[in-house]
């Protein structure tokens, strides 16, 4: 159990981590180290999404033969279907755009900011909580250690999504600690959108593989709809590409090697 707790606060101090450096660097965060990071991202969560979870979700399912892949592509479609649903019922205003997203509201630009990285993180606590569960429940293909390697994936990216986090909030003009505070408090749902999972999934084991799966699914909304869009977008495309690999091949290495 104290693993797990572990596990689901390990994400979170990685924000933590990534927000404190808005008392390290000038106000604006340069062009080049956004696109890599961002890049960085995509890559770690590209990687865990096939390789932690919709990879698992389906070997779950190889007594039913050709129907194995029925899980990982229901749950996958939900989980996108998901996200969507999110980003349209929730007013936001994504990083380096000045025209909000869903429901008008007289929200701050502060506030819908904090709201998009929040809809943005969910995704990934949901990803680590349904992985633990796994490993919790003994189902054969996923092992605590590989728990733990998405764990660490997740945390090692939210390092430069904290940072791209807090900096936007201090060009804001923000203080430096108050843009601290909400980079760092944008990653609480990580942890709590963790544990839910993990108890949804001790309630209802059949459904697991629908879990990993719907989790992917949630995380590749993110990835296709947000970052690579910033990352690709304008000068420096290529650093962003460059990041996407390091990551990917990082959260690849971390699962196969600590699977």
């Amino acid at each position: 159990m104290t693993t797990i707790a572990l596990g689901l606060l390990i994400p979170l101090l990685g924000t933590v981590l990534g927000s404190a450096l808005v008392f390290l660097m000038k106000d604006e965060m340069p062009e080049r180290v956004q696109k890599s990071l961002l890049g960085f991202a995509s890559g770690v969560m590209v990687a865990a999404s096939v390789w932690s979870l919709l990879i698992p979700a389906m070997e779950m399912g190889e007594a039913r033969g050709a129907w194995a892949v029925l899980p990982a592509a229901v749950g996958f479609m939900l989980g996108m279907g998901f996200l969507l649903l999110l980003d349209e019922l929730t007013p936001h205003l994504h990083i380096g755009t000045d025209t909000p997203e869903g429901p008008r509201s007289r929200l701050s630009r502060t506030a819908m900011l904090a709201l998009a990285v929040t809809i943005h993180n969910l995704p990934e606590g949901m990803a680590v909580g349904v992985v633990f569960a796994g490993a919790e429940q003994g189902v054969a293909n996923i092992s605590l250690t590989s728990a733990v390697a998405v764990s660490l994936g997740i945390a090692i990216q939210n390092i430069p999504e904290g940072a791209i986090i807090s900096m936007p909030m201090r060009a804001e003009g923000n203080s430096r600690w108050r843009s601290f505070m909400i980079g760092s408090f944008s990653g609480a749902v990580e942890p709590i959108g963790g544990l839910a999972v993990i108890l949804l999934a001790s309630l209802l084991t059949p459904v697991l593989p629908y879990m990993l799966a719907f989790a992917a699914g949630a995380m590749l909304y993110v990835v296709v709809e947000e970052l690579i869009p910033e990352a690709s977008g304008g000068k420096h495309s290529n650093l962003s590409t460059i990041g996407f690999a390091i990551g990917f091949v990082l959260m690849m290495v971390l699962d196969v090697v600590m699977g």
